[in-house]
């Protein structure tokens, strides 16, 4: 028995070797007959003659699909005996990815679960990616790609890709994005002398985006009174002065908080003269005051 190899489309030429001492000739499908000498007996119109000679008896399959797969049977009767010659179709088909899981939000620390499912003849090999912004980093050789406890830093978009040796990999993205609450890098004191501008900064990253609010002491400091401007830009919120005055320098609390949680971190404004310590930083790990937590954790409840 010989393999005919094609892909999925292409067409199959099915050939039969016969020499002067044949009286009949016929293809058959199993045990259906598809061709008898050139009279046709398929109603397949996909199934063609292609060559009817005293040495040659082929024919061709148009459009070859997955069901056309199979053993196919040249039957020769010569004046002696009958003989037969098989022949066995082998159909390729292409990877194809059929479903694969929606983009997806989950909270930092929960269980994910993503899911690439492929077709293909020989069946496809699945693997999944992590599209980092360093590199494109292996994660998974199977169709389920399982995070345990997933960490902020494992967002952004896996690749599924579905490969065999038919043609080029079939390649589908899924974004997880992993929402966490605000986390405050190191921030730095601002010295700015009476009448000038001053400006202080505080940056949280957090998914979704951190709000802000700042306090002085215990007074919630708000936007456009007192010759202050609060603004936000991206991750960033700034306060500005701008004319500061004596009743202006001291410790502000920069507080950002999003529906997961909440963080606050001091920054100092201060005149020419003041003694600070270190290298005028400000530690994000710096804590208002007892009173301000309270204020803001009864606040958080009622806004999220």
């Amino acid at each position: 028995m010989d393999n005919v190899t094609v892909r999925q489309g292409e067409n199959a030429v099915l050939r039969c070797t016969i020499d002067s001492g044949v009286t009949r000739v016929a293809w058959l499908n199993r045990s259906s007959i598809l061709y008898a000498g050139k009279d046709k007996w398929s109603l397949d119109p996909r199934v063609v003659i292609v060559t009817n000679s005293k040495t040659e008896y082929s024919i061709q399959i148009v459009d070859v699909d997955v069901y056309d797969e199979g053993p196919y049977t040249c039957s020769v009767q010569t004046h002696n005996h009958p003989r037969t010659s098989r022949v066995h179709v082998i159909v390729q088909v292409p990877p194809k990815i059929v479903n694969i899981s929606s983009s997806v939000s989950v909270n930092e620390g929960s269980n994910v679960t993503l899911l690439c499912l492929a077709i293909g003849r020989p069946e496809p090999t699945v693997t999944w990616r992590h599209l980092s912004p360093l590199a494109r980093r292996f994660v998974s050789e199977d169709e389920y790609l399982e995070i345990t406890g997933i960490a902020k830093e494992q967002a952004g978009e896996y690749e599924c890709s579905a490969y065999n040796e038919v043609s080029s990999a079939d390649v589908r993205k899924v974004q997880v994005i992993v929402n966490y609450a605000p986390y405050i890098p190191d921030t730095r004191n601002v010295g700015a002398a009476v009448g000038q501008k001053g400006i202080l900064q505080c940056e949280a990253v957090a998914v979704p985006s951190a709000e802000f609010e700042w306090y002085k002491e215990d007074q919630r400091v708000f936007n456009g009174r007192n010759g202050v401007q609060i603004k936000k830009n991206g991750d960033m919120s700034m306060l500005t002065f701008f004319n500061v005055s004596e009743e202006d320098y001291g410790n502000y609390t920069c507080v950002a908080m999003n529906k997961l949680g909440i963080s606050n971190t001091s920054v100092l404004l201060f005149g020419p003269g003041a003694v600070l310590d270190g290298n005028n930083r400000a530690s994000a790990g710096m804590t208002a005051s007892l009173w301000v937590l309270a204020i803001l954790f009864v606040h958080f409840l009622f806004k999220f």
